[in-house]
């Protein structure tokens, strides 16, 4: 089955929003996606871009995406972070997360970045073996630490 990497478009969102669905189902996370399709058009394309995003495309579906942005670091300086790569369930194993992946490092480039970075859950030990595969250190003595939008108000009346 062949496919197509490109940029997302504007007309892409619901099928986009539908791909992270999928991811959130598969993280055991279904009840926890807020955004919108409306949301992703705006961030995508609205006066402030916060994201970059590639997409493929199987048969006028999308069935695969890697999601950007910029970040900085005091370390090293002009980081890309992948926020998720996706691919569906029917598509993995066919190259499509590969391809993807490709076109990250690619953009990265580009930008002259120091670092691509991106987290991976601890017991995702088929991605894990995909980005070890692919050269990249996974370090699992690290920790994600987030403060959600109630922690942040709670922060905040604390202070």
């Amino acid at each position: 089955m062949g496919y197509t990497i490109r940029e997302v478009q504007k007309k892409d969102m619901t099928q986009v929003l539908g791909l992270i669905q999928e991811l959130a189902e598969f993280e055991k996370q279904e009840n926890a996606v807020e955004v919108t399709a409306a949301d992703l058009q705006r961030d995508a394309f609205g006066d402030t871009k916060l994201f970059h995003c590639f997409v493929a495309e199987t048969n006028s579906n999308l069935t695969g995406m890697a999601l950007v942005y910029q970040r900085y670091s005091t370390w090293k300086g002009p980081v890309l972070h992948l926020e998720d790569l996706i691919v569906t369930e029917q598509m993995r194993g066919s190259g499509l997360g590969t391809a993807l992946l490709n076109k990250v490092v690619e953009y990265g480039h580009k930008l002259g970045v120091k670092r691509i970075s991106w987290e991976v859950l601890d017991w995702n030990e088929p991605a894990i073996a995909f980005y070890q595969s692919k050269g990249a250190n996974v370090m699992r003595d690290w920790d994600v630490v987030q403060l959600d939008e109630k922690g942040i108000e709670n922060y905040l009346k604390n202070m």
